[in-house]
């Protein structure tokens, strides 16, 4: 490491060698450990003679010196969507004797492990809340943020590139197109982010291809709205963007009487959200509408024939807008996949006020992404926490990034949650990288049972050095939710359990109860999916006998089944 360091130094002018050199010694994990008491004077002298600036992030490709190292082909495969180029990436990460994928969503990372070791390349898993070793594989599919920059690859993928430019994640994207250590790198997503990328990759030397795509099958624009519910039709999609605005749809039209209805929306939980798509796109399920929110942009397969926008309008946190343009073709673009029942998709809206927005956004190219993600590696900010004199996270967070400094080629990424986080970490007698690693948990910090759960896990982490689950949670006590409110407690109860296995995962042995905790949000799925099954109209007027059932007594015994359903019970006797 210390050759090629100094062979880069001799590359740079002498006004920033000591600065690059310093960088590239920061991106090394165990380099706040050697940040000792013997040498921190030396440090502090240094950032503060102005020889080194710690906050300066202006070359953020040194921070991956492996990958540096190589002298990377890079191909992007840009195009809208049912276009085929995540395909042919994928294709290429089958034939190489190594890889790795890293998908936006765990949903996405989960079924290209599945292709792989159906096309016999074993594949591991690896997500934030879930690992699943193969043996023997040399393949990974991961979640964007698990990516690993040390490893050497012969190919990797990233899929939905555009996400370089989302305020939250988009630091994960630029971290992997940087740092992934790979001889050929795959990139897919938007045809907007392709400057942005030949930007980020002239600073690395790089050799970069674009490969354009188009769409494989028709996506039509219909001139007129949906009109009455009772044209609603087998493969349709309505999509709006709240939980509430979602059961009400679907009660409109299993009340038309012809049809029953999947729900796919962010909260829901994964493998809930997978089974609902799966029963959608079985042809001889009962349920052969689906009504979703913008969750089902990507992630899911599914067999649409035409998608119909309730509303163009979605509230994002801060105020309601106006979907974008990008936002709008990724959700319509769902409508006729290639290959399926329906190779034909439309598109419509409820409101005829919504069509002129709708026609106009699906001929627009979307926005040119302008700059990327970017965030301090907690390496970095724990040196600068040293050289600071404080192990106060939130204050150590807020100094680093006000005085940042970047290339006009990056933004930094909004980190308003983690500071949320921050303050409640820094009450409690922890390390700095247990506060860090606590911040970057999966926390709804909107979500008060969420909040909770976390508030509890780090308390009792301080406290004892072990977090048991049931001293926060009484497993059977969960029952199937009877009404709105009900669901959305299960489904935070089920954010809990998420928060505890991935966090699990980070403090080895002082989150013991992983595989209670993921027996739980198995019973939590169960139950949604439970509650989704009766809050279905029944043209009969009767609601039918638990079909799951028999597939549930295989995975759980009766006694444990009969805790959450009494019916059980009841025909036993």
């Amino acid at each position: 490491m210390a050759a090629a360091a100094i062979l880069r130094r001799r590359a740079l002018p002498s006004s920033c060698r000591h600065d690059v050199y310093i960088r590239c010694l920061l991106s090394y994990s165990d380099l706040h450990s050697s940040v000792n008491s013997a040498n921190l004077r030396f440090w502090r002298g240094y950032h503060n003679s102005g020889k080194i600036d710690l906050t300066d992030m202006t070359h953020p490709h040194l921070w991956y010196p492996n990958a540096r190292e190589k002298k990377r082909k890079v191909f992007l495969h840009v195009g809208p969507t049912n276009s085929g180029k995540t395909h042919n990436a994928l294709k290429r990460l089958e034939a190489s004797s190594s890889g790795v994928y890293c998908g936006p969503l765990r949903l996405l990372a989960r079924e290209v492990a599945k292709r792989l070791n159906e096309a016999s390349v074993p594949c591991n898993l690896t997500t934030g809340q879930e690992r699943e070793e193969i043996e023997g594989a040399k393949h990974n599919s991961v979640t964007v943020e698990m990516a690993d920059v040390t490893t050497e690859y012969q190919c990797a993928v990233i899929d939905e590139i555009q996400m370089v430019g989302c305020r939250t994640r988009g630091f994960s994207f630029t971290r992997a197109l940087l740092g992934l250590c790979s001889d050929e790198l795959h990139v897919c997503g938007d045809p907007a982010a392709v400057p942005i990328i030949q930007r980020l990759l002239e600073a690395t030397g790089d050799v970069v291809t674009v490969q354009y795509y188009e769409r494989l099958s028709p996506l039509v624009p219909l001139k007129t709205t949906l009109g009455s519910f009772s044209n609603i039709k087998e493969g349709d999609c309505m999509v709006t963007f709240s939980r509430r605005e979602i059961y009400k749809l679907k009660k409109k039209v299993e009340m038309a009487g012809k049809h029953l209805c999947s729900v796919v929306y962010g909260s829901l939980p994964p493998e809930t959200r997978t089974k609902q798509a799966t029963m959608f796109n079985d042809e001889s399920s009962h349920l052969n509408v689906l009504v979703a929110s913008d969750a089902i942009g990507m992630g899911l397969n599914l067999n649409i024939s035409r998608i119909i926008f309730s509303t163009l309008k979605k509230f994002d946190g801060v105020c309601t807008r106006e979907l974008t343009v990008p936002e709008i073709k990724q959700i319509a673009g769902r409508a006729g996949r290639y290959g399926s029942k329906f190779p034909v998709g439309e598109v419509t809206c409820l409101d005829a006020e919504d069509l002129p927005l709708l026609h106009s956004s699906l001929k627009s190219p979307s926005p040119i992404i302008e700059r990327a993600g970017l965030f301090p590696t907690f390496d970095l900010l724990s040196v600068y926490s040293r050289l600071q004199g404080t192990v106060f996270l939130h204050p150590i967070l807020e100094r680093f990034l006000e005085k940042a400094k970047l290339s006009p080629d990056y933004f930094i990424a909004d980190c308003e949650d983690m500071l949320k986080v921050a303050v409640i970490v820094d009450e409690l007698p922890l390390g700095l990288y247990d506060k860090y690693l606590f911040c970057q948990s999966p926390v709804d910090v909107n979500d008060d049972i969420s909040t909770q759960g976390l508030i509890q896990f780090a308390e009792n982490y301080a406290k004892k050095g072990i977090v048991r689950l049931k001293e926060i949670f009484t497993p059977g006590t969960l029952r199937v939710p009877k009404t709105h409110n009900q669901l959305k407690e299960l489904e935070s109860v089920h954010k809990v359990l998420e928060l505890y296995v991935w966090l699990s995962y980070r403090f080895d042995d002082s989150f013991p109860d992983r595989e209670l905790a993921d027996s739980q949000k198995s019973i939590c799925s169960m139950l949604i999916e439970e509650y989704l099954e009766r809050s279905g109209w029944q043209q009969s007027g009767q609601r039918r006998a638990l079909p799951s059932l028999p597939k549930l007594s295989q995975e759980y015994d009766a006694p444990q089944l009969s805790k959450y359903f009494p019916e059980i019970d009841a025909r036993s006797k």
